[in-house]
């Protein structure tokens, strides 16, 4: 798929890191791009920076999700490209005793749903709903109508302690990405799915430096984070490569990572 000035995308998780690396990636293309986000403030600027549109969208919510395209769409028209970064993530043990006064407890349940709600659940959301639309497009060269790129993790191969959910949730998106390239090939549309190592995201900024700095030092070649940019110029060839189709591909510096 050529990227221009006619080519409507929508980012979810677009404010920040990843999403927003993408969204400047494909306005630089000339796409008319749509950020879904919960921060209205970076969300905002940044419409504002590539001359695309806000939509404040909860991707656990069926009716936010539903208004954020119906916002985009009448702004822009329907979408050919979706790349879904949404996504949130904590630490905690499947069980443990504390170290302190030697209580017993497990990982909450409510966050475990959490992270899965948005994360899988909140991406398959918005992978459906946008295939929905895609459907209504003419088919283009090769009889395409749609690319889509999700993201998981490099947790979701190799998880570490107090990742349970974190790693449930990006295995899903792994497992669910063949399956549903499957559904839509006989339609045009194609899904990849990008494997993220470490990268200089505001998430991974809160960390302290000693833990950044020996994180930095556990990646094989180069020994750095990730750029945000590097993530986007995968998800372009992903979008703009018309054989890419149905592969879950890890961008990770060739770490692999330690149980803690």
């Amino acid at each position: 798929m050529d990227i221009t000035k006619e080519t409507v995308a929508v980012v979810t998780g677009g404010a920040s890191g990843l999403g927003a690396a993408t969204a400047r990636a494909l306005a630089a293309k000339g796409a008319r791009v749509a950020i879904f986000d919960r921060n209205q403030e970076l969300g905002t600027a940044l419409a504002a920076e590539i001359d695309g549109i806000f939509c404040s969208v909860d991707v656990t919510d069926d009716a936010s999700v539903d208004a954020g395209f119906a916002r985009a769409r009448a702004a822009h028209g329907q979408e050919r490209v979706l790349v879904c970064c949404a996504g949130v993530g904590n630490v905690h043990r499947t069980a443990n005793r504390s170290r302190t006064d030697g209580s017993i407890r497990h990982f909450p349940m409510d966050i475990f749903d959490l992270v899965i709600q948005v994360n899988l659940v909140g991406t398959f959301r918005c992978v459906a709903k946008s295939a929905a639309g895609m459907l209504t497009l003419d088919a283009g060269e090769d009889g395409e109508r749609g690319a889509m790129v999700l993201t998981a993790s490099v947790a979701a191969e190799d998880g570490q302690m107090g990742q349970a959910a974190y790693s449930a949730s990006k295995g899903g998106i792994v497992g669910m990405t063949l399956p549903i390239a499957r559904d839509l090939m006989s339609e045009g549309i194609r899904v990849n799915t990008i494997l993220p190592g470490i990268f200089d995201t505001p998430l991974m900024n809160s960390a302290p430096d000693a833990v950044k700095s020996a994180l930095a030092a556990s990646i094989a070649f180069p020994k750095r984070f990730g750029k945000p940019e590097e993530y986007a110029r995968l998800a372009m060839a992903m979008i703009e490569t018309a054989y890419f189709n149905g592969e879950d591909v890890r961008l990770d510096g060739a770490i692999r990572m330690q149980p803690r």
